[in-house]
This record gives C-alpha cells, sequence and structure tokens, in this order.
C-alpha cells in the first residue's frame, strides 16, 4: 500500500466517515495478496523503501508475469531479476511498458517521473574487470539505477593493465561507493579499496578457469582483501551489490 492510500484511509478515520476498526482491517488486507502459490509483500516499499523484487528462476512465466502485474498495480518501480525472454515475453503481454536487459536478465518497470536518476542521491561507480563480467555488472546497474542511485561505469578495467583503471581515478574518488564486479583472482576490489575512502561493494564473479572454481577463488581473495573498507556480496549477486550500493547513495546527500 502506497503512503498516499494509508492517508487516505486516516483522514476517513479522521472525519469519521471510517470505523477504527474497519481501517485497520483494509490495512491489514493489502499487506500481502496471495495468489496461492505467492504471498506478494506490498508493505515492503513502506519498511524498506523499494518493493518486493522477483527472482524469476525456477518460478514458471505466468507466474512472474501475474506476480509483476499485481506489484504495478501498487508502485512506481518494479524489479524482476534472473528473467529469461520467455519471461520477459509473457510480462510484456500484461505490461507493454515493462522493458529487459537481455545481458542483465532484469525486467524493469519505471513511472515516467521515477526513470531520472534522484539528483540528491550520492554517485555510485560501476567498476568491472573484464568484458565476460558485465552480466552481472549490468544487474547491478539496473538495481542500483531503478532505486534512484546515479551510476556512472567503468568497464573492462583490469588490473591486467591497471593503467586502464587509473585513468579514471578522478570520478572514482568522486563516488559515494564503488562496485567492484571481478572474476578469475578477484584482486581489482583489493585495488579499488587501496584508491577511495568511500564503501567498496566487492562482487565476484564465476569466470575464470578451473582453479577459480565458479568464483570461489574470487570470493575468497575479496574476504581477505587487505584494503580497508570492502565488503563481499555473493558470487554472481550483481542484484546484491547494486541494492546496497542504493541504499549507500541514499544516504550521501551532500
Amino acid at each position: 500500500m502506497k503512503r498516499e492510500q494509508i492517508l487516505e484511509i486516516l483522514n476517513k478515520v479522521s472525519s469519521g466517515n471510517l470505523e477504527p476498526e474497519d481501517a485497520a482491517n483494509k490495512i491489514k488486507q493489502t499487506a500481502f495478496e496471495d495468489l496461492g502459490y505467492a504471498k506478494i509483500d506490498h508493505h515492503r516499499s513502506q519498511r524498506q523503501g523499494f518493493p518486493e523484487v522477483i527472482y524469476c528462476q525456477g518460478k514458471e512465466p505466468h507466474q512472474v508475469a501475474e506476480i509483476f502485474q499485481s506489484l504495478v498495480k501498487h508502485n512506481d518501480n518494479v524489479l524482476a531479476t534472473r528473467a529469461s525472454d520467455k519471461i520477459f515475453n509473457k510480462v510484456r503481454h500484461l505490461i507493454p511498458q515493462a522493458r529487459y536487459n537481455d545481458l542483465a536478465r532484469t525486467i524493469i518497470y519505471q513511472k515516467e517521473a521515477c526513470k531520472t536518476p534522484n539528483s540528491k542521491y550520492g554517485k555510485v561507480a560501476l567498476v568491472s574487470a573484464g568484458t565476460s563480467d558485465l552480466a552481472v555488472a549490468e544487474e547491478a546497474f539496473e538495481t542500483a539505477q531503478v532505486m534512484g542511485a546515479p551510476v556512472e561505469k567503468f568497464y573492462d578495467v583490469g588490473v591486467a593493465g591497471i593503467h586502464r583503471l587509473l585513468n579514471f581515478y578522478d570520478q572514482l574518488t568522486e563516488a559515494s561507493c564503488v562496485i567492484v564486479v571481478a572474476g578469475m583472482e578477484g584482486a581489482l576490489a583489493s585495488v579499488v579499496g587501496g584508491l577511495v575512502d568511500v564503501p567498496v561493494i566487492a562482487c565476484p564473479t564465476s569466470i575464470g578457469y578451473g582453479a577459480n572454481f565458479n568464483g570461489l577463488s574470487s570470493m575468497l581473495t575479496m574476504l581477505n582483501s587487505c584494503a580497508s573498507g570492502v565488503s563481499v556480496v555473493n558470487i554472481d549477486n550483481g542484484f546484491g551489490a547494486g541494492y546496497q550500493a542504493a541504499l549507500i547513495s541514499k544516504l550521501d546527500t551532500r
């Protein structure tokens, strides 16, 4: 339920047009919607500042489409992650305004007024080590930007050619936080952590040869970073990195 809807109910109680017990029931009924296979949390945006996000993997296309449609009715922004073309086609049939990033595998709905980043929020710098990491980086980008954070991308600046990263040193130091997406040995997060005075969110990817162990080696490198201020999300979790970065961005209103 949106804030305006809650205020409308409270105003009716204040004016005597609605009994308090009936108002409580109205609010309770809209706390979540039971579709049988899913209980949609319509109050999450009130508690956390952003609506429930749909994780598509493992769900049937029609289930995602129906959940997406329900969330659109209650929210200005809706995000679905790990979505296939087949799922997007089902969603688009119900919500023609939805857009799909096939690299990030995200589906996003935004009202027109929400498509511009919030100028009051701090900037998020998004750094990726190599082109092979872009799918995860794009998931982080789509997540942060749909939450209102302004995001600047710095792609393919890994440690094998560190001069590429240093070329953007000034821009990195202006950010509220830095997301670092890297596979292989994951050293880029430590390098960035040693250059900036803001939080670094390290996101390991499953990119790499055998001893990378599908991202385990890069994750362990990031967890063992000698640079202060580096935190780590799960392997290939661009969504988690983007969400955390957006929360930090909202705190920085300088």
